[in-house]
């Protein structure tokens, strides 16, 4: 038995080979027009303005750089010196109430003192004032011990606590040893880096 291949209908076969040879050739067409016309469009070439010359000054024109400078033109310029005009300026006598400043023989004119000063307590001298002193460090250097190495360890007491310190330790999160002496010890003060000597105490 054979298979129907559906073309026993020659009239939807032609209909369809129309069809696809229509849009083949749209679609050539548009392929060829994208191809054929430029990407960027051309821009005409700017107009050129003639300028009017004569006595009237030229208008202004805008260009790519800029508006163009005003031009005026030089008819009405006179450049005669006139002495009768320098002469009638030169005979203008000041009269003015106040002092002349182009005269050197006009008396300046007398300022009239104050009755009273402008700040009251001017001979009050301004007191500065005076930096807060920082507290006193409140341990107490009451000994020392030597490890085998020769350094040296400070016994320090703030109120009912005893702290053994090297050089360099931080006792109670505030004070820093920065040396030790048989004697006394340099201790800083954290929060106000100030560093004072605190001498041995002997009970």
């Amino acid at each position: 038995m054979a298979i129907p291949l559906g073309i026993e209908n020659k009239r939807q076969v032609y209909i369809v080979i129309a069809l696809a040879a229509v849009i083949v050739c749209a679609g050539g067409y548009e392929l060829y027009s994208n191809f054929s016309t430029p990407s960027t469009p051309t821009v005409p070439p700017p107009r050129s303005t003639t300028a009017r010359t004569g006595a009237a000054a030229t208008p202004r024109a805008n260009n790519a750089a800029g508006p163009q400078a005003q031009h005026v033109a030089s008819n009405n310029i006179d450049p005669t010196l006139h002495f009768d005009k320098l002469a009638q300026s030169e005979e203008v006598v000041y009269a003015g109430t106040g002092r002349n400043i182009f005269s050197a023989e006009s008396a300046p004119i007398p300022i009239p003192k104050a009755i009273a000063p402008a700040r009251p307590n001017s001979d009050v001298a301004a007191t500065v004032p005076q930096v807060p002193r920082p507290p006193t460090i409140e341990l107490k250097y009451f000994g020392y011990s030597e490890t085998r190495d020769k350094s040296m360890q400070a016994f320090l007491v703030r109120g009912d606590d005893i702290f053994l310190a090297h050089a360099g330790d931080v006792v109670d999160h505030r004070y820093k040893v920065i040396s030790i002496m048989p004697s006394s010890v340099q201790i800083t003060d954290l929060g106000y880096n100030n560093t004072q000597t605190v001498p041995l105490t002997v009970n």
